[in-house]
């Protein structure tokens, strides 16, 4: 069997080791210890504009958090990016309220603010607004962060997949009123499982902290006042994203040169077209993806059937969240007139294999096979 390329697999270095090695000979295996403050305290310096970060289980759970500080519950709107993975919109149900979905523009396939405003004509009063930065690509946050503003609606900020990103010259992550990250085994960079969440206010972080941790109050006996949840990072875990947060800008180049080859490997087929670039941005490029005109004879199956074939593995566009059967009830919202941005990037688009380790023979297997596939 030809050797296994992967889509996007962790890249590990010394400094991950050292550090776990660290927190076994000191004992501090538990959800507390030193790794975890050092790690916030670094993400706060790379993230920069006064965020406090809280290192958590993983991104869903700090949007479940991002919610419960908002005060969303049940009967509550929340709009949320239908173009993006499940984790995004799951935690709106955890409080009972309502995901409401919209769609994407074609410049970012990121939240439409057209789209958006249109919600806000037939809801007028959501708790909170979550875009994403899909595949790490900056959505068009300014018009966005404007909208939410003058409808006075709190924005939380899925950085999940693009931290090392910029908009403006600015992280993303830092332009909502709470911004998440991911640290998922596929992610930039990863602590197995993980995430993280970011905000200005102070109590907001401490107010997670003690969430995070089962809500336990100061009280010598185990006393509880309020539900909490066990969600908090582990030292081991900690360790391993302090030793990855080293090595984040040369993750960042190696993901934008695979972008860059496959633009440049595409840019003599007709058709094919890559994920359009934020002109405002700096994206990190954690997946290299495309779409394919229909009318070329190509269909994103074929693609990913010929990289199967060969052990290489490729990816759908993750598949709207309106068109979900677990939320297919919800209303979503787009700008056109027909069909929608979002379903036709799904039905038309793939992730290329993005793996940052992959070597120059590696790329010339996945370049010989997608020749072949669109000659």
């Amino acid at each position: 069997m030809e050797k296994k390329i992967w889509l996007a697999s962790p890249t590990m270095h010394e400094w991950e080791r050292k550090y776990v090695t660290e927190a076994f000979d000191t004992n501090w295996i538990a959800p507390v210890g030193p790794h975890v403050n050092a790690f916030e305290k670094e993400m706060e310096e790379y993230a920069g504009e006064g965020l406090h970060m809280v290192a958590l289980s993983a991104a869903t759970a700090a949007i479940h958090m991002a919610l419960k500080l908002l005060q969303v519950g049940e009967g509550d709107v929340v709009f949320c990016q239908s173009l993006t993975f499940a984790a995004s919109c799951n935690p709106i149900c955890y409080e009972h309220a309502t995901p409401v979905f919209i769609d994407s523009d074609t410049t970012t396939w990121n939240m439409d603010p057209k789209a958006l405003e249109k919600a806000f004509e037939k809801y007028p009063n959501p708790k909170a607004v979550i875009p994403v930065h899909l595949y790490g690509n900056p959505a068009q946050i300014d018009e966005l962060r404007r909208i939410c503003d003058e409808h006075n609606v709190p924005m939380i900020e899925d950085a999940a997949e693009s931290l090392s990103s910029t908009y403006k010259g600015k992280q993303t992550g830092t332009f909502g009123d709470i911004g998440i990250y991911s640290f998922n085994g596929n992610k930039i960079i990863t602590t197995s499982g993980g995430g993280m969440l970011g905000c200005r206010n102070e109590k907001w972080a401490e107010k997670v902290r003690f969430w995070s941790t089962q809500a336990r109050d100061a009280a010598r006996h185990y006393q509880h006042s309020e539900l909490g949840y066990n969600y908090r990072l582990s030292n081991v875990l900690a360790g391993i994203g302090r030793g990855q947060m080293k090595s984040l800008e040369l993750h960042k180049r190696l993901k934008c040169d695979l972008y860059k080859m496959y633009e440049e490997f595409f840019a003599d087929i007709d058709g094919v077209s890559m994920q359009p670039l934020n002109t405002d941005g700096d994206s990190n490029c954690w997946l290299s993806c495309i779409t394919i005109d229909p009318a070329s004879g190509v269909t994103p199956a074929k693609v990913m059937e010929a990289l199967d074939e060969h052990n290489i593995e490729s990816r759908p566009i993750w598949k709207p969240m309106h068109l979900q059967p677990l939320y297919e009830h919800c209303d979503f919202f787009t700008a056109k007139e027909k069909s929608s941005n979002s379903e036709e990037i799904f039905n038309t688009g793939l992730c290329l294999p993005s793996d940052i380790k992959n070597t120059g023979e590696d790329n010339d297997r996945i370049r010989d096979i997608l020749r072949k596939v669109f000659r």
